[in-house]
């Protein structure tokens, strides 16, 4: 395998979200979004402590894939991570704050899935709005939170966007 424009980067290997309860967010990334559970771990070990820069850091990790997408060097595309040892907490935040952050999760209907999520009792900060400028136009996207008020995009990108794939 060989990087990308001899930049000697191969590609993202995964997005992590640190969480509050990992099987309550497992359930909701699996049984509601759709997520494919690839592995789950605890990391107790002197090489996590160091990685992380925590000396008592003990961690329980959720890998997730999107079913369908090929997998390349990592078996996953996003880690869910709760930290058992030390617990962290959350402080308020908005989606303006330098640091935050946002995962955007492509969906054939926005409409249809705003509307399952909100039966379930998904927090939404609106309903699909649509995509009215930029190389997205013609789409739907609206923002959503995860348990933990971790910011998500629906995203439906316009037909043009899609090529060869909206055919199947």
């Amino acid at each position: 395998m060989s990087s990308v424009g001899g930049s000697g980067l191969y590609g993202v290997w995964h997005f992590s979200f640190t969480v509050a309860d990992l099987d309550r967010s497992v359930a909701f990334y699996r049984d509601l979004l759709g997520f494919e559970l690839a592995h789950t771990q605890e990391q107790d070990n002197a090489y996590t402590r160091r990685l992380v820069g925590l000396p008592d850091a003990v961690l329980r990790v959720a890998q997730l894939a999107v079913p369908g997408q090929p997998r390349g060097i990592s078996t996953h595309d996003l880690e869910l991570v709760e930290y058992v040892r030390p617990r962290g907490i959350r402080g308020e935040r908005r989606i303006c704050d330098p640091g935050e952050a946002h995962l955007a999760i492509a969906v054939e209907d926005a409409v249809g899935t705003y509307e399952r999520l909100s039966a379930a009792g998904v927090r939404f900060v609106s309903s699909p709005n649509a995509i009215t400028a930029g190389v997205n136009e013609g789409g739907y996207a609206c923002y959503f939170l995860d348990p933990d008020a971790i910011v998500l995009e629906l995203l439906q990108p316009p037909a043009h966007r899609l090529g060869g794939q909206a055919d199947g």
